[in-house]
């Protein structure tokens, strides 16, 4: 079985990462890059990294903010598809 700390330093040199690389910051990277930025639940990354309670997910990653806009702008592009969609009976015109 394969040390996981020389496969961080082969990945890391494959990288031309300079730094030494933990298992930890794989981990977060993974949590934080890989499953939050593509849309994967927070509740979802709590189950695949083994935490028993959210609320350790939610301190130990971090949201970041081009996942804000890209929920943003989603919601935006649902509320107009909502608007649009509605029968004209129920729009007031108040």
């Amino acid at each position: 079985m394969r040390c996981p700390k020389k496969a961080f330093k082969d990945i890391a040199a494959l990288c031309d990462i300079k730094k030494d690389i933990s298992f930890h910051a794989a981990r977060h990277t993974f949590a934080t890059t890989v499953t939050l930025t593509n849309g994967v639940p927070v509740e979802t990354v709590s189950k695949m990294l083994g935490h028993t309670k959210l609320s350790t997910t939610q301190i130990y990653v971090h949201v970041v903010k081009q996942k804000i806009s890209e929920d943003m702008k989603a919601l935006r592009l649902k509320l107009s598809e909502a608007k649009l969609q509605s029968p004209s009976f129920m729009i007031s015109n108040q």
